[in-house]
């Protein structure tokens, strides 16, 4: 299997542009699974597994000349020991900023990289604080479409930025690919970066 570049399972933008910082080539392929969490599934077993599934998918959808390994990542926002997931409308989301107002919360990220028969996984587990937030702050920044296809409702790289009071772990994991696990999984896997490029 050649590594000169990745198949990056996922059209978020946000993943992409961080995939760049750390200088892997890559081309976006995308696979669609179910999203669904399973019965009583714990909120990181819930991100590992789409993760994998994710990568899985993009890979069975490769032929023999195109075989290079499939990078895909899955976060959740969790309040309570529930997942919230991306809101459908606008009351959606300002319910789930309600929520999150003056609160703590989980994001866990996971990473998967499938070569050939094998998928390896890591996660990242960040706490997020939000100040306390009015009504009329949540409708506005729903007025910006930025919580539609965020987990959680919102984007801390974005105007949420101003809501967030504190952040305990992986700035990139809660924006969508923790650099530290997926710079290792592509270590592991011989898939250079800027850091291994340079020390070669």
């Amino acid at each position: 299997m050649k590594k000169d570049f990745v198949y990056l399972a996922s059209a978020s933008p946000r993943r992409s542009e961080l995939l760049r910082q750390i200088g892997v080539p890559f081309e976006v392929r995308l696979a669609a699974i179910p999203e669904e969490p399973l019965p009583r599934e714990a909120p990181e077993a819930y991100v590992l597994r789409l993760a994998a599934a994710k990568a899985g998918a993009v890979f069975a959808t490769l032929g023999v000349s195109e075989l290079r390994p499939v990078l895909a990542a899955d976060t959740a926002v969790v309040l309570d020991g529930a997942v919230l997931g991306k809101p459908a409308d606008v009351r959606e989301a300002s319910q789930m900023l309600e929520r999150l107002s003056g609160r703590s919360h989980r994001v866990l990220t996971a990473v998967a990289l499938q070569c050939g028969d094998s998928v390896a996984t890591l996660h990242s587990e960040s706490e997020v604080r939000f100040r306390a937030t009015t009504q009329p702050e949540r409708l506005a920044y729903c007025a910006t479409g930025e919580p539609f296809d965020k987990a959680g409702g919102y984007g801390i790289q974005g105007h949420a930025a101003v809501f967030v009071e504190s952040l305990q772990g992986s700035y990139s994991g809660v924006v969508g690919l923790p650099l530290f696990e997926t710079a290792a999984l592509l270590a592991r896997a011989g898939v250079q970066t800027w850091l291994t490029a340079r020390a070669a």
